[in-house]
């Protein structure tokens, strides 16, 4: 019987990372399944627990971990409750967590206490905000590590990790940027209704640690795009407090020239970020995808704070709104060559080479810090 793989996704950003893991598993014979939650569950974000249930020979459960206005607390404690007792029923071989999501946290908590054996993705980097603490939270918790460099994995030893369980297979989204999305930009254009030629990308999410300034900043920095005459897509931000700020703000743009869009499908997300001008926002695709593919990125305040840098990423504040108007002078429609600090688009295949190793499956759950 093949060994069973779990692989809990909260959001169609970890969806995206996640997937190709998921299928580069159940290619090399696993019994893959996803646990859907958080973002995937809720109308408002477009309901993408679809696109998880598109993915074909997996099996797909959902649990609604929230309602509109949960704090985040709370929403840790329902997962908790409700993961812990999926995981009794269904025995999952391995828990394949991500990043630094609550629900991740959550799961993670629940593999720990019942000695499930864990896998987190994407350990050991360093931003801003709470998402950091629950990112080192989770390799804590977790049994073994895939990161996305060597500069992760020096940092999860440094949380006194065993570096035999620690696997530098690159960021795996990059993946899907490296091969052709398998649409175009005018399928991308007419599905969306994006009536742009030259268009750049926003995505603003909130910052925990800073939610009663999210309004405030969510005003200076679209005030600034919309001043600068460009047209932009803005995809909607993530539910963490401060979000309905951010909303307000985008309900007051031009319709015009800003396409607000609740989500997208990876794929068509995938071939928009090829085909546009520039990124702003701060969003970890403007620090991590958009130097993959060659595109620039303004990385607004403190979210990604020292999470990458390459060429084509440039920094501002929300409210200095003249280095924003003039990364969109300067920057705009510039084309960089690819940047591969965090991979070439093998993670996938070099996360399956780990799993096919027996050695992967005998480690000791039972943890120890190594010095």
């Amino acid at each position: 019987m093949s060994r069973s793989l779990l692989f809990v996704t909260g959001t169609r950003a970890d969806f995206g990372k996640l997937e190709p893991l998921a299928i580069a598993a159940r290619d090399a014979g696993f019994a893959v399944s996803f646990f859907v939650t958080g973002m995937h569950m809720l109308d408002r974000y477009g309901l993408t627990k679809v696109e998880v249930h598109r993915t074909p020979g997996v099996q797909v459960h959902e649990f609604l971990n929230q309602r509109a206005g949960d704090p985040q607390d709370m929403i840790l404690a329902k997962t908790v409750i409700g993961f812990s007792d999926f995981v009794k029923e269904h025995a999952p071989d391995l828990v394949v967590i991500h990043g630094d999501r609550v629900e991740a946290l959550a799961c993670a908590l629940v593999c720990a206490t019942n000695y499930v054996r864990c896998a987190h993705i994407e350990g050991g980097e360093v931003s801003g905000t709470i998402d950091e603490i629950y990112r080192h939270c989770n390799s804590k918790l977790a049994s073994s590590h895939f990161v996305s460099s060597d500069d992760a994995a020096r940092r999860v030893m440094s949380l006194g990790e065993a570096a035999a369980d620690i696997h530098a297979i690159g960021s795996p989204e990059l993946d899907f940027h490296a091969a052709p999305s398998g649409v175009t930009i005018a399928e991308v254009k007419s599905r969306y209704g994006l009536p742009f030629d030259d268009f750049g990308i926003c995505v603003f999410h909130p910052v925990t640690s800073e939610a009663a300034t999210m309004g405030a900043q969510a005003d200076a920095l679209f005030g600034a795009l919309d001043a600068s005459g460009k047209n932009f897509v803005v995809i909607a931000p993530n539910n963490d407090p401060g979000s309905a700020a951010i909303f307000a703000a985008i309900d007051r743009l031009p319709a015009d020239r800003f396409r607000v869009l609740p989500s997208m499908r990876f794929a068509h997300f995938s071939e928009l970020m090829k085909n546009a001008s520039a990124m702003v926002g701060n969003s970890s695709a403007g620090v991590r995808e958009a130097p993959f593919i060659g595109i620039p990125s303004l990385d607004i305040g403190t979210r990604q704070t020292n999470r990458a840098k390459s060429p084509s990423v440039f920094f501002a504040d929300a409210a200095e709104t003249d280095k924003i108007a003039d990364f969109l002078t300067t920057a705009w429609g510039t084309s960089y060559q690819r940047h591969d600090a965090f991979g070439g688009g093998s993670a996938a295949d070099r996360f399956a080479a780990v799993l096919n190793d027996d050695a992967f499956w005998t480690s000791d759950l039972q943890k120890t810090f190594h010095e």
